[in-house]
């Protein structure tokens, strides 16, 4: 399978928490086109359900689909298994995002295995959602087509590190197969760090939460501000 030339810029992750009214499949769909006109090359969407809601609205989107589930057994919860491969698929994503760490998955999955299996039987390119260098070229070598620094901060053997994954941008240009592209996410907080990010090597960057995290965005604001108001 050929492997998809990554779009050079801004992919803006359009997600909402779960109980928040932002989550709403049409307000999500809203801030994608409204991200998408305004010059965004892409957007990552959680849920088969988003993932449809925005194809419907956007045709023509370029869309990173993945789907958040917790399971007893395993602490991967990005598209953790092939169920969830598979429905991503079908909702219409064009890249399905996967854990790509080396922590154990849902019912004994293998990394290893899912890859195969979407190559053999979806065709689909995937983008591994990584949080070390080793774990990159590791899904790299699998067949992963993109690599990001998604999980940098989030996984047990990082939690100590704070993102964006700075340091792993230069190395991870230099080790990744030219073919492979290579997207830093996760804790970029604005336009120059963005900017940063495609200087230090990255194909492109996802920014989440710095644009369409209303829910976070405003509870911060809230508590800065109530800290000034406390007597």
């Amino acid at each position: 399978m050929a492997h998809p030339s990554v779009p050079k810029g801004l992919i803006v992750s359009v997600q909402a928490p779960e109980g928040s009214p932002m989550r709403e499949p049409e307000v999500i769909a809203a801030m994608a086109e409204a991200s998408l006109l305004n010059g965004a090359v892409g957007v990552r969407l959680e849920s088969p359900e988003h993932i449809g809601a925005v194809r419907r609205r956007c045709p023509k989107a370029l869309i990173i689909g993945l789907w958040k589930r917790s399971f007893p057994d395993s602490s991967v919860y990005i598209t953790p298994g092939w169920d969830e491969i598979r429905q991503v698929w079908s909702a219409g994503a064009d890249v399905i995002a996967i854990d790509a760490t080396e922590r154990p998955r849902p019912g004994g999955q293998q990394l290893a295995e899912l890859v195969r299996r979407v190559q053999m039987e979806l065709n689909a390119p995937l983008m591994a959602d990584v949080d070390s260098l080793a774990n990159g070229l590791r899904a790299a070598a699998l067949g992963c087509q993109w690599v990001g620094t998604t999980l940098f901060g989030y996984t047990e053997a990082t939690a100590q590190l704070e993102p964006p994954a700075w340091q792993l941008l230069a190395p991870m240009r230099e080790q990744l197969p030219a073919d492979v592209g290579l997207i830093c996410e996760g804790g970029i907080a604005n336009a120059a760090e963005a900017s940063r990010a495609l200087v230090e090597g990255a194909d492109a960057v996802v920014v989440g939460t710095a644009i369409t995290g209303v829910d976070l965005q405003v509870a911060r604001y809230v508590e800065k501000i109530q800290s000034q108001l406390t007597p």
